[in-house]
């Protein structure tokens, strides 16, 4: 009874179901879905013009569902808090940001070791590097998927749901469940001309491979989120660290697997050390501030 009234009492000042993270997925589904889905039925490509319009129009889906329910959720400490934790590095700390910058490249080059190792060609340079050196206006379309996307993203995916989610689950149950919502959300692009996910294809092992290896980068934010009391900015950054580390190092589609896997045995490393429960070594995940008594 005490922990169901607890529950209630940090669901906000409009309550728990109003701000249900089903219903938050379902509104920044609609969001981004009602920009994506006209490129397929039009075909538009997003390279140009009109095609950058919609792919970042749909982008910003859950960044704004996140500030939206924010505001209708929670009262003016809830609020403040969620700006707080947007732009405080302080939160982060440095060990977290080496952590945030450290961890997908290091995982990137092991897997194209271990590629290598197994007669592989290991990584090399990816095509905005190599541009870069002839021209360096090559490496603004690296700048945006390395910088909007996570900001856009991050702003609903972490600054709102996880927090949702993990009033009712485990820090491991929230962040596997919200892999799976993230991971789904990209679905249009595997259909959209001129798309990361495009070149993939639709029903091949990279398609198949792509979906689950958005699960274990969930967890891996979700403990980084929870061991930076609830840092927005921390989650940008590894989200940041994680497109950056694929846009410098091209590694082969064998390679690619050995990452994805590499990125589940770090998941699983997390757990094994830190806990499924919080991911931090604590004995509760940390929590949005309770409502205002009046």
């Amino acid at each position: 009874m005490l922990i169901d009234e607890a529950r209630q009492e940090h669901a906000g000042a409009t309550g728990l179901s109003v701000g249900s993270p089903w219903t938050f997925f379902v509104v920044t589904y609609a969001i981004t879905w009602a920009f994506w889905l006209p490129a397929i039925v039009f075909d538009v490509s997003f390279s140009t013009v009109e095609g950058v319009a919609l792919l970042v129009a749909g982008l910003a889906g859950p960044g704004l569902g996140g500030i939206g329910f924010t505001y209708l959720v929670y009262d003016d400490r809830g609020r403040a808090d969620f700006w707080i934790r947007l732009r405080s590095l302080r939160r982060v700390g440095l060990k977290w940001v080496l952590v945030i910058a450290a961890v997908p490249l290091a995982l990137s080059l092991l897997a194209a070791g271990v590629d290598r190792l197994f007669g592989g060609v290991g990584a090399t340079w990816a095509e905005g590097v190599v541009g870069f050196a002839a021209n360096p206006l090559t490496i603004l379309p690296t700048l945006f998927f390395v910088t909007l996307p996570p900001f856009l993203e991050e702003l609903g995916w972490r600054g709102y749901v996880l927090d949702r989610l993990q009033l009712r689950w485990s820090a491991l149950g929230s962040g596997v469940i919200l892999g799976v919502a993230w991971s789904l959300w990209h679905l249009p692009l595997f259909f959209v001309a001129d798309t990361y996910q495009s070149g993939l294809g639709v029903g091949t092992p990279e398609f198949w491979l792509f979906f689950v290896s958005v699960v274990p980068l969930s967890m891996a934010l979700s403990w980084v989120y929870n061991n930076t009391s609830r840092s927005i900015l921390a989650a940008i950054l590894l989200h940041s660290s994680a497109n950056f580390s694929g846009e410098i190092v091209a590694i082969t589609p064998r390679a690619d697997v050995y990452n994805v896997g590499l990125w589940v045995l770090f998941a699983v490393v997390i757990v094994a050390i830190w806990g499924g429960k919080t991911l931090a070594g604590a004995d509760e995940v940390p929590k949005p501030p309770r409502p205002a008594r009046r």
